[in-house]
């Protein structure tokens, strides 16, 4: 298993719609173990191929508590099927925005079809931090990022944030 760099804002490449899964190979599975394998060392809850530069349509979860045992969850080709009209509010994160934290209104609960990491097709009802994350991740997928989902103006104070500091590192 290998870490891989994490795509930072204000990189395009989080803008870009991921493709489809054709096959479900042992290169794949070895993808899914180095997005895990990064995940935990960010360390992080989620984490979407696109993330790692990978605009493929896979993410990799894990919501357990420190403490208690792992629980890694792939997600191949993830799609939301239905969602609750009631709403949750969390305060999200992410490993590609580090350091910025806001509240983000989602619904509440949501089924996702998917497959597993050995192809076959699974459906979970999700609710509470499992439901907000696969919203968060299956956002990654298209080109969606957590900050969206905030008022312009947090979104554009966000984003010249890290256009400056990208730019003062290139330097």
């Amino acid at each position: 298993m290998t870490i891989k760099p994490l795509i930072i804002l204000p990189d395009p490449v989080l803008r870009q719609l991921s493709k489809p899964i054709e096959r479900v190979d042992a290169d794949l599975q070895r993808l899914a173990d180095d997005m895990l394998e990064t995940m935990y060392d960010a360390p992080g809850i989620g984490l979407a191929a696109i993330q790692i530069g990978v605009p493929r349509r896979m993410l990799v979860i894990d919501v357990s508590r420190e403490g208690e045992e792992k629980q890694p969850q792939v997600f191949i080709n993830p799609e939301i099927v239905k969602s609750s009209d009631e709403r949750s509010v969390y305060e999200e994160g992410c490993l590609s925005i580090p350091d910025y934290y806001a509240e983000v209104e989602r619904p509440a609960v949501v089924s996702v079809k998917y497959l597993d990491r050995n192809g076959k097709e699974q459906t979970v009802e999700a609710d509470g931090l499992l439901a907000t994350c696969l919203q968060h991740e299956i956002d990654h997928l298209n080109g969606v990022l957590f900050i969206d989902h905030i008022s312009r103006l947090k979104r554009e104070m966000v984003i010249k944030k890290f256009s400056k500091a990208a730019k003062s590192k290139a330097l």
